[in-house]
């Protein structure tokens, strides 16, 4: 299956509203995350994108370098306050450019592997 994970440069997160986390943390826990879904059969795509409107440029290319079983939108894309319309941005691109695709969110990297099962168990239903 392949998974495309969505995120913002960890340097450009202000983590007050996710306390529990630092971009150095970000950084170790999202590269094991990804070598575990590597290690589960899985083909993971990497999208860091930035706050401003490059994010939309750089997310349109992964988004069409593939086809996408699961997209994963990151803690740092939707959980602070001031990144809604970063949030609106890429939850309409995913829509449009991967229709195929489940979306699912993780609440921090750590969880991020439990996000994408979920996330292909519910396309196996569809």
């Amino acid at each position: 299956m392949r998974v495309l994970t969505i995120g913002v440069d960890p340097e450009l997160v202000d983590f007050t509203a996710i306390p529990r986390l630092d971009a150095a943390l970000v950084r170790t826990t999202g590269a094991a995350v990804r070598a575990e879904l590597a290690r589960e059969g899985h083909e993971v795509t990497r999208c860091v994108i930035d706050l401003g409107e490059t994010a939309d440029q750089v997310l349109t290319r992964a988004l069409t370098g593939g086809e996408f079983d699961c997209v994963v939108i990151g803690a740092g894309v939707r959980v602070v306050p001031e990144h809604l319309p970063l949030f609106e941005r890429v939850i309409n691109l995913v829509h449009r450019l991967a229709p195929g695709a489940a979306i699912c969110f993780n609440t921090e990297p750590g969880d991020t592997v439990a996000a994408v099962r979920r996330g292909l168990a519910s396309r196996a239903s569809w």
